[in-house]
């Protein structure tokens, strides 16, 4: 840990602060991802489509606690366009004071720097915050750069022209800048911001996965090029020194992804834009309250589950979500009724009435759909592996399943992000890649 201090940027978020919210159990960080595309160089920059000027604002901003056993990271996403209100403060730049008004949440910094932004999130959680953490583009892809690259998963294509992210689907090993595409983009779909926030948790659950695998954390020397990487872009409090992240990693050694859990702030499903701000996203004040108040408490998030090994695929849509219908394209007696009651197993929705097919003669299981359903379709196939997709216009929402000879099982497969109970709460091993 030698000289690590000496490489961090320091700021003091928590200067002259009262009225703070009380501490609870465990330890909660602020980390936010600030714009940092002034440091990049050129070439870099047209490469990762980083035009533009920088906003002087956070990228993104998330609450991370660490439980008082040290066996449990509870990492909360807060949408960059949250609307919230700015307690009464004197503006960075220009020195002029300013009353209580309205912004998004990430303007909060622009305003007043990290100790705004510290004292806003507060002021809307309830939740003390111990830590702050500050990392900027650079330090993002460095560090990614030393650890060899993360490898993200996907179980459909990404690809957005306006950060350059070109992904199709698969496994793949992520540069720095390539990593910054995929946590950075947001006109992949009509998500936006929250998928983005999604990826940006797959990705950090990636890391810990990455981490813990490669032995990285119990090599010194690798942990050192890493950290050093990493500290030389960062800022943060001044408590958080070298000896507080030797106690927190020794404590933590044992981590692995499933220790980890990701959510997001609930929020409304429509929100009326505001003069001057323009769209914004409201929180569900009373699942907000619930979601800090477990936070406060030091409690889990995600649901309690079997400690069990998940086999099951990644894919775009819920199984639940797909209706089906299966016919028996053989001789075999049973062998329709069998194909059905193990893909409603997995999930699927299916009629429970399968019926013999008009060919008794097919020797390998076909996916007939309507290609307005394309997505479901290859869904069900990855779940009938090996089985051909026919594309049937007209057929309408329910996919056909004709079974034939080769049949052997169905593999079990889940929706790509898995969200769970009150709060849709991922855990790291749900959404990093599987291993073997």
């Amino acid at each position: 840990m030698t000289g690590l201090d000496t490489g961090i940027s320091r700021v003091d978020p928590f200067k002259d602060m009262k009225n703070r919210p009380q501490a609870g159990h465990g330890v909660n960080f602020l980390i936010v991802g600030t714009d940092g595309r002034e440091k990049i160089a050129k070439e870099d920059r047209r490469e990762y489509r980083l035009g533009g000027t920088s906003c002087n604002c956070t990228d993104t901003i998330m609450l991370v606690h660490v439980s008082a056993d040290r066996e449990r990271a509870s990492v909360i996403s807060l949408p960059r366009d949250t609307y919230a209100e700015l307690p009464a403060h004197t503006d960075a730049l220009t020195g002029k004071p300013h009353s209580p008004h309205p912004v998004k949440l990430n303007a909060a910094y622009s305003e007043g720097g990290p100790h705004l932004t510290v004292r806003t999130v507060e002021q809307m959680t309830r939740v003390k915050i111990d830590h702050y953490l500050e990392v900027d583009f650079t330090g993002f892809m460095r560090t990614v750069d030393a650890m060899g690259g993360v490898e993200i998963c996907t179980a459909k294509p990404l690809k957005d022209r306006y950060s350059g992210l070109d992904l199709p689907p698969g496994t793949h090993r992520l540069t720095g800048g390539q990593a910054l595409q995929y946590v950075r983009a947001r006109h992949l779909d009509g998500a936006a911001d929250l998928a983005r926030m999604q990826r940006q948790q797959r990705f950090v659950a990636a890391l810990i996965s990455q981490a813990t695998r490669s032995g990285m954390l119990l090599n010194p020397v690798k942990f050192k090029q890493v950290s050093s990487e990493l500290l030389g872009s960062v800022r943060a409090d001044r408590g958080f020194g070298s000896q507080e992240m030797l106690d927190l990693g020794q404590a933590m050694r044992d981590f692995t992804p499933a220790s980890s859990e990701f959510a997001s702030v609930p929020i409304l499903a429509q929100s009326p834009p505001v003069r001057l701000l323009g769209s914004v996203v409201r929180w569900d004040e009373p699942k907000a309250a619930r979601l800090f108040q477990a936070l406060r408490d030091d409690k889990p998030l995600a649901p309690a589950k079997p400690r069990r090994k998940d086999t099951a695929v990644p894919v775009d849509v819920a199984p639940q979500q797909i209706r089906v219908h299966v016919e028996n394209g053989t001789r075999i007696d049973g062998l329709g009724g069998r194909v059905d009651r193990a893909l409603r197993a997995t999930g699927f929705a299916t009629d429970q009435a399968p019926t013999g097919g008009s060919a008794r003669n097919v020797t390998r299981t076909v996916v007939s759909y309507d290609p307005r359903w394309d997505r479901s379709a290859k869904t069900l196939a990855t779940a009938l592996s090996g089985a051909a997709t026919r594309a049937v216009p007209g057929l309408g929402p329910v996919l056909r399943v004709t079974a034939g000879t080769d049949y052997r099982k169905v593999t079990p497969v889940r929706a790509e992000d898995p969200h769970q109970g009150e709060f849709g709460v991922v855990t790291g091993d749900q959404v990093a890649c599987r291993t073997t």
